[in-house]
């Protein structure tokens, strides 16, 4: 049997994410192999994402060595993957889904950050944006790299604190003491979960995939990524949104923010049938507040 190639960028975290997607294959029997591929965004470092004007900024060279039979599957940060798949490419597997929080890793005292000024650092528009509408005296610096870097630049920097995704930290052994959970702030669409890729012709090794596919995080992703694509936005927009599915229902909470942060809307919502939820439908009544 030939190991499925499975296609990844080289970051620590990167790594770590197709190493469980290849452990969960290699203990169902199946060799593997990794193929790590450099993405546009890790080699250009210093413009903020928002700026860049691209979607699927980490995923587009591991599309196309998929698409040009390089790799068998590609792995990757649910939240970086655009709503809208490239032609010829499918999703595989949807893995059970981490910590979807962001957190605040600070340096200092921020117990008073209502009151006193405070620069804080993310590359994120949105947690940029949802940042300044609950502290709008703060500066947001811009902070680019991987998970390792962004640490380093906050302890090289007279920063009070950086926003990470929870998960990122946790999965590599990064947590530091100093933290907050940002409770409030609304994650990314799919935040926490990794998603695997492969062409939509492979039909064995979909077969494969669905072993280690999970049915309840899929539900929760594929309604966060259908508010996202209804509001027409990529993973740099200022966008967040959460769903939990208990089985029978769902929960949805999703919001939309203008960059400065001054302008906010919000949609809580709880549907009784998967079948009842509309991305669009929820859109429209964020755009109708906003």
């Amino acid at each position: 049997m030939k190991p499925i190639r499975i296609g990844t960028r080289d970051s620590q975290l990167a790594l770590w994410q197709a190493e469980t997607v290849q452990y969960q294959l290699e203990l169902l029997g199946y060799p593997t192999e990794i193929v790590g591929i450099k993405s546009e965004g890790d080699l250009e470092l210093t413009t903020p994402l928002y700026e860049m004007g691209v979607t699927g900024i980490f995923t587009k060279a591991l599309d196309i060595a998929l698409l040009k039979g390089e790799i068998d599957i590609a792995v990757h940060s649910m939240k970086d993957v655009p709503t809208l798949l490239p032609d010829g490419i499918a999703v595989g597997a949807v893995l059970e889904r981490g910590n979807p929080h962001d957190i605040l890793v600070y340096k200092g005292d921020v117990s008073d950050l209502d009151s006193r000024v405070a620069t804080i650092a993310t590359s994120s528009l949105r947690r940029k944006a949802q940042w300044l509408h609950r502290y709008p005296h703060h500066t947001i610096e811009n902070l680019r790299g991987n998970v390792n870097t962004r640490l380093q630049k906050l302890a090289d920097n007279p920063w009070d604190g950086a926003i990470f995704a929870a998960a990122g930290l946790e999965r590599i052994d990064k947590l530091p003491e100093d933290y907050l959970v940002l409770d409030w702030m609304l994650p990314a669409p799919a935040q926490g979960a990794i998603m695997v890729l492969a062409h939509e012709d492979n039909v064995d090794l979909q077969g494969i995939l669905l072993k280690i596919h999970d049915g309840k995080t899929y539900i929760e992703t594929q309604v966060e990524r259908a508010f996202l694509r209804a509001l027409e936005g990529g993973c740099t927009a200022p966008i967040g949104a959460y769903a939990e599915f208990d089985g029978e229902q769902v929960h949805f909470k999703g919001g939309l923010w203008s960059e400065d942060g001054k302008q906010e809307a919000l949609v809580n919502e709880t549907f009784d049938h998967i079948d009842e939820f509309t991305g669009e439908w929820l859109a429209s009544k964020v755009r109708d507040n906003y």
